[in-house]
């Protein structure tokens, strides 16, 4: 499959994608759109993913989460085909806190894959006015993949595992 089948492929089953990981499950995490070496993934606001209840903000490892799976998916865009990999490391800048009541969104970019290593670079931010607002980001991070020799099964393999763990879901859902 080459990476522009890859990408429409991603588009067309990425809400699947995005449910039959369990963690991405629990956060409601919502594929937004892929492009070649990116992705963008949005986690909408729900009150059990808030840290504080006293300011209402959503708590920084969901949007550790969301960035991760941002920067994996990328990696994926970047070489047109899923691959098993294992985050190394993940740097994550925090700059301000999210606002309550609103969406997330995390966009990264596989900027260079080597034999084995994928080098990513991201940001979360919120929209401003309806409009996409990279300019002020809650966190940047930068991230390294490994590449492993893993299994990697196809959609209704996955699925099929999710629906064994508990976690039904159908094409219909995405």
């Amino acid at each position: 499959m080459d990476n522009l089948a890859f990408l429409e492929d991603v588009r067309a089953r990425g809400g699947v994608m995005m449910k039959v990981t369990p963690h991405s499950r629990a956060i409601g995490m919502q594929l937004v759109d892929v492009a070649p070496n990116t992705a963008l993934i949005m986690a909408p606001y729900a009150p059990e993913l808030v840290g504080n209840p006293d300011t209402g903000v959503i708590h920084g490892g969901v949007i550790t989460s969301l960035l991760d799976n941002a920067s994996g998916l990328s990696v994926s865009c970047h070489m047109g085909e899923r691959k098993s990999m294992a985050t190394l490391d993940l740097r994550i800048d925090y700059m301000h806190p999210a606002a309550p009541g609103e969406a997330v969104y995390a966009r990264a970019e596989c900027y260079k894959v080597t034999n084995n290593v994928a080098f990513v670079r991201g940001i979360a931010y919120q929209l401003k006015d309806g409009a996409h607002n990279v300019d002020d980001p809650i966190a940047t991070c930068v991230a390294t993949f490994m590449m492993t020799d893993g299994p990697i099964p196809d959609l209704d393999s996955m699925m099929a595992l999710a629906a064994a763990n508990g976690f039904p879901v159908n094409k219909e859902e995405a």
